[in-house]
């Protein structure tokens, strides 16, 4: 190996790492589980599989299309790229009313083609990837919030009274209409204890003023407790 050969193998390293390392910082500072240190590796290793399925074509160029080898650079980043899936998959979790980690998942399937845009040799395009991802993930985050969103409740009340109180509760839901609207109604009473309990499915926007519904619910006499969780998407 020649001294420029081995030059640009670690220019290319070290920029990779450089380029990786600023999107897995920004999932790092938002509590990612694949944050600095795993965009850094997967980026350095995706751009280490490039150079070898480049080297392996160096190698092995003096034969021709008689020979019983046949070479394709491609072949490697391809499955670089279509294994990234499973450790991309890894980065998701599923919750009741959304689906978490698709960023993340994003992004390392994005490191990996910036990894491997490095190994060839394409220095410009990665790099202008890398601050277009960067404004997509900062700037973009906030614009995002501007943006309100679909809300998926499951409203629980709590009251130990002989007659529920849901005409009343349903006036009160029915005064930030068309924004929140009830779903359906489950009941139960239980004699022992002597209480009712009502969970209430919810479809509201992010935007409506919960602190107030809730103060606005406890009000009501009977009410003697209130919880919400984040419910399932229908």
């Amino acid at each position: 190996m020649d001294y420029p050969q081995l030059s640009t193998y670690i220019f290319k390293l070290f920029l990779t790492a450089i380029l990786g390392g600023v999107i897995g910082f920004e999932r790092e500072s938002h509590g990612q589980s694949a944050g600095f240190r795993t965009n850094l590796l997967v980026a350095i290793g995706a751009c280490l599989m490039m150079i070898l399925s480049l080297a392996i074509t160096d190698i092995f160029k003096e034969y021709n299309v008689n020979s019983v080898i046949r070479l394709d650079p491609a072949r490697i980043a391809s499955y670089a790229i279509a294994s990234m899936g499973f450790l991309g998959a890894g980065a998701i979790i599923k919750g009741k009313g959304s689906v978490r980690g698709l960023t993340t998942a994003a992004g390392l399937w994005l490191v990996t083609g910036i990894g491997l845009t490095v190994g060839a040799g394409l220095y410009i395009p990665a790099i202008l990837t890398t601050i277009i991802s960067i404004f997509v993930l900062y700037p973009l985050r906030f614009f995002r919030r501007t943006i309100t969103h679909d809300q998926h409740t499951l409203l629980t009340l709590r009251c130990e009274c002989s007659e529920a109180p849901l005409n009343m509760v349903k006036a009160v839901l029915s005064l930030y209409e068309p924004g929140l609207r009830i779903k359906f109604i489950n009941y139960y009473q239980d004699k022992v204890e002597g209480y009712v309990t009502y969970k209430i499915r919810l479809h509201s926007k992010d935007t409506l003023p919960w602190n107030k519904i809730v103060s606005q619910l406890l009000d009501l006499p009977q009410i003697q407790a209130i919880s919400w969780e984040e419910a399932d998407v229908p």
